[in-house]
Order: structure tokens, then sequence, then C-alpha cells
């Protein structure tokens, strides 16, 4: 095994990583917004919950950040093709994040309740939307996406997005994701929160995750009778970022379990990832809320890791050209960027770690409504 393939199963591994951080520390400031206007029934109570993630939830952002900054350094390749491809979907979901900064800010500036409720809206939108397109985009990618490569290395869209963002299984994985980040996000209400909000948060949080398991596994059963894609041919894992030759793939049903099949330990990972988001619900119940936290961790990690498991080598497969889908092998950079990348990945990841961290230990503790309400630096 050459350097430069070693690099290449790193970045993958770490995609995988920091997709699992961003649905993660993301989903579960997103989780919050969802709740606003559920958990939070007077205005008071709303303000604190915002003000349980205000400190937090844009340092969160970073995640976002590092997810789609990987895949630009990393996979040039998949960059380009998937952000052009999903352009209607990134505006739409860019937009609906710009409102959540917008509605932090603006929210509690006039004592209108029409006023406040129109923004309290916004945060749902923002919560959910994200959410929401987040778990689509691997619902279209585990179906394929519908596009086709020139000579020149142009590559051409053949279907609407339309098609590829309103389907049935890409809604079942986007209502999956909002449940996890409801899951999550009732989880730090807990954490943080007294009573009505404690109360209220254990419910919605508890039910999120037996939802989530539910899909889950539904979406597991459903991936039997989707084709999927495998190599019919061996590859060469140093040919260059080249999509129009160097692979022969087809489309067979069933396709995405030939993995597991072939190396049953691979069953680890959706049954660790189900079996997370059943004990994280069962511990909210009990009132365990720190350990019901990171079994939510263990369930994106086990929820991605099972799509990976399932799709390596493949990033994004075409439907249309199946032999044009983009790989590992084919979609990355240079060694000399994918090492001087991973340089400063081993550099700033552990840092945002770190701080971020750090930022919890410090903010710790209980925000109360009473609190909110006598001090002039909340939201």
């Amino acid at each position: 095994m050459t350097a430069y393939v070693i690099l290449k199963l790193l970045w993958t591994g770490i995609l995988g990583f920091l997709l699992s951080a961003l649905g993660l520390m993301v989903g579960m400031d997103m989780g919050v917004g969802t709740l606003l206007r559920f958990v939070g029934r007077t205005d008071p109570e709303r303000r604190t919950m915002l003000n349980i993630i205000g400190p937090h939830w844009d340092g969160n952002q970073v995640w976002f950040v590092l997810g789609g900054g990987s895949i630009f350094a990393a996979f040039p390749s998949l960059y380009g093709t998937s952000f052009s491809i999903f352009y209607v979907v990134m505006i739409l979901l860019l937009f609906s994040m710009i409102l959540r900064p917008v509605a932090f800010e603006y929210r509690s500036k006039v004592e209108n309740k029409h006023w406040r409720a129109g923004w309290d809206s916004a945060f749902l939108i923002s919560g959910f939307v994200p959410m929401f397109v987040f778990g689509a985009a691997f619902g279209n990618v585990l179906q394929g996406v519908g596009y086709h490569f020139l000579w020149t290395g142009q590559y051409i869209q053949d279907e609407s997005f339309w098609s590829y963002l309103l389907n049935p299984f890409a809604i079942l994985c986007g209502l999956m994701s909002v449940s996890l980040s409801v899951q999550q996000g009732g989880a730090m209400l807990m954490l943080r929160a007294e009573e009505p909000i404690y109360s209220r948060a254990k419910q919605y949080s508890s039910f999120g995750g037996l939802v989530a398991a539910l899909l889950f596994v539904i979406g597991g059963v459903w991936v039997h009778s989707i084709k999927g894609f495998m190599l019919t041919a061996p590859v060469d894992p140093n040919m260059p970022a080249n999509p129009l030759h160097g692979q022969h793939v087809a489309m067979v049903k069933g396709a995405w379990l030939t993995h597991f099949t072939a190396h049953p330990l691979l069953w680890l990972i959706p049954i660790m990832g189900t079996f997370c988001m059943v004990a994280s619900s069962f511990c909210l119940r009990r009132d365990h809320v720190g350990l019901a936290w990171w079994l939510g961790a263990g369930s994106w990690i086990g929820t991605i890791g099972t799509i990976g498991a399932a799709m390596f080598p493949f990033l994004m497969p075409s439907s249309t050209a199946p032999d044009q889908s983009l790989s590992t092998w084919n979609a990355t950079g240079s060694a000399y960027g994918l090492t001087a990348m991973l340089v400063v990945s081993c550099i700033f990841i552990p840092l945002i770690l770190s701080y971020t961290s750090w930022c919890y230990h410090v903010m710790r503790g209980r925000v109360s409504v009473h609190d909110v309400i006598n001090s002039h630096d909340s939201y």
C-alpha cells in the first residue's frame, strides 16, 4: 500500500469524523431551535432556551465549516460536482441558516408578542430545514445522483433537483436526521434547564431517539430494495483524480449490503447506532442525562459509519453513468495537498476540540428563568 493510498483512506476517515461531529454539535443547536415553540410555552421560557445555547451555537458552526472545508481541500472533484449539483439545496440550506443569527440578535429587540413569535418561527425553520437537508443528502447519495462528465471534465446534471430532494427515501433520511437533532437538543436542555423546561424536553428528546431508531431500521430494510453500486473489476487505488476511466461499476439491487455480507463484523456499526439511539432515550427517561448525551454521539457515529461502510469506496455515485461515479480513489487531491492538509488538521482539530470542551466546562451549570429575566446581557 503506497503513501498516496494511505492518505486517501485517512481523509475518508477524517471526512466521516467531521460529518459525525457536524451532526452532533450543529444538530444539538438545531434541535433546540426546532423545539423552541414546543418546549417553551412562555416568552421567558423561550429566552431561557436560547440563552442555554447562546454561548455555544456560533462556535459549533465551526464543524459545518470544517465539513465543507475538508471536502474542498481533500476531495476537490467531489466538492466541485456535489456543490454544483446540489446548488439549489445549498441555497435553501444557507438561507435557512442565515435566519439563525438574525433571529438571535433581533428577537428581543421589540417587546411585542407577534414580533417575537415571528422570530420563534424563524428558529423553527433554521433548526428543522438544515438538519432535514443534511439527512436527505445522504439519502440522495445512497440512491445515486444523475450526472455525467464530458471528455473535457465538465459535469452535466441529468436530473432536476426536485427528483432528488423530494423522493420518499430521502425524506425518510431527512426526518431521521431531524429526530436525532431533537434528541440531542432535548438532552442539552435537560443538562442546563430547570423545570418546567426540563420535563418537557425529556418527553420530546426521548421520543425523538425512539423515532430515529425506528426510521434507521426502516431505512436499513429499505436499502435491500435500492439499487446500490458495486465495482465489477479491480481498480488501482493510486489512480489520479479522473472519473472518466479506471473503474467499472454496476447498479445492483441490495449492493450496499455487500460489505456487510463479506465482513460480518461491520454489522456492529449499525447495531451500535441503533443501540445508542434506544439506550439514550432510556437514559433520558431515567434522568441519566450526561450518559444520554454521549450515547447520542454514538448514534451519529453509528449512523454515518453505517453509510460509510456500505458505500466505500464510493462518495457520490452516478445513477446515469455509474462508471463515472466519484470515489475515494478518483476524487481526491494530490498527495502533496493531502499531506499538507493532514498536517493542518492534526494541529487544528485537537485545538478546536480543546477550546470547545473548555467553553462548555466554563459555562456549565443550569440557566434559570429568573436569571435570564434579570440579566441585561441575555437574549
